[in-house]
């Protein structure tokens, strides 16, 4: 009779070693994640609490609290006024983008010929949108509808619009087809959804009586709730670092401005962050009662 041998490994449970796969794939991103996202963030919250001077010898700092992003939010008007633009653009731009995915990716859902030549027109977009790309297109006005913003009853029409309105139908018209631009990831991931859900469930609706728009009120908009906040934050995201933005523009300009800085640059990108963060606060909590409502 052979004695089992005190020094032999037991073998690794399967689900152990499921966890070990995952983990291997996920530690690079993490690693990465700390060291070139982390790191630079802390560095940027310790300038934004200080007056950073770059000279011949090196960099000096000195300390002077939340000054910063005092002068950010009351002695900059500027700032302010981009921050209030940008969150009502951003407002005016996730319906329009979310409502033209769905309708998309409904159409793309459909049997048809040249189905892949659709989708990959509907999604060249996110490929060629590059800097250079989109900075030539906004300069030679090729985001708006061609006449259409800058037409004298569109002037007319803008002028009695009052302001808190004014602002949000006037970048809706300068800026239409940037807009839709930013809708091919958006259309991609609606479309991966549509094509999940059951049809079993259309087919018992169907012998129910139900129409197929009442299919679509009942079945496939709260189906898509989830991808639909999931879109919602990615657009969010999307926009707030788009190359065109005003504020990162500004921001930018800032960082070596004779009366800007470093640390009052790194103060105004995290206020833009914490905007940032609120907007997706805001969506979420929106969205999920919206959910909840639905299948209540």
């Amino acid at each position: 009779m052979t004695q089992p041998n005190p020094f032999r490994r037991k073998p690794m449970k399967h689900r152990t070693r499921e966890a070990m796969y995952g983990y291997s794939f996920v530690i690079i991103w993490v690693v990465g994640f700390g060291i070139f996202t982390v790191v630079p963030l802390m560095q940027t919250l310790f300038y934004s609490l200080n007056q950073v001077t770059v000279s011949a010898t090196g960099i000096n700092l000195e300390y002077v609290q939340w000054q910063n992003y005092t002068r950010a939010l009351f002695t900059d008007p500027t700032f302010v006024e981009l921050l209030i633009e940008y969150t009502i653009e951003t407002a005016v731009s996730i319906p329009i983008i979310l409502i033209f995915s769905l309708i998309i990716a409904l159409f793309l859902n459909l049997k048809f010929k040249f189905k892949g030549v659709f989708r990959t027109i509907f999604f060249l977009p996110v490929v060629i949108t590059s800097g250079p790309v989109i900075q030539e297109l906004v300069a030679q006005g090729a985001t708006s509808v061609p006449g259409l913003a800058i037409s004298d009853t569109v002037t007319e029409f803008l002028a009695e619009l009052p302001r808190y309105l004014h602002n949000p139908i006037e970048y809706l018209l300068t800026s239409f087809i940037l807009i839709l631009w930013f809708s091919g990831v958006q259309i991609l991931i609606y479309l991966s959804s549509l094509q999940k859900i059951d049809q079993s469930i259309y087919e018992a609706a169907a012998i129910d009586g139900a129409s197929a728009w009442e299919s679509f009120w009942k079945i496939t908009l709260p189906s898509l709730s989830t991808t639909t906040l999931i879109t919602a934050v990615y657009t969010i995201i999307a926009l707030s670092h788009f190359s065109e933005n005003k504020v990162i523009k500004y921001i930018y300009s800032q960082t070596y401005a004779v009366g800007g800085g470093i640390g009052y640059s790194s103060a105004m990108s995290f206020l833009y962050f914490f905007v940032l963060i609120l907007l997706l606060a805001i969506l979420y909590l929106l969205l999920n009662y919206r959910a909840k409502k639905q299948f209540s």
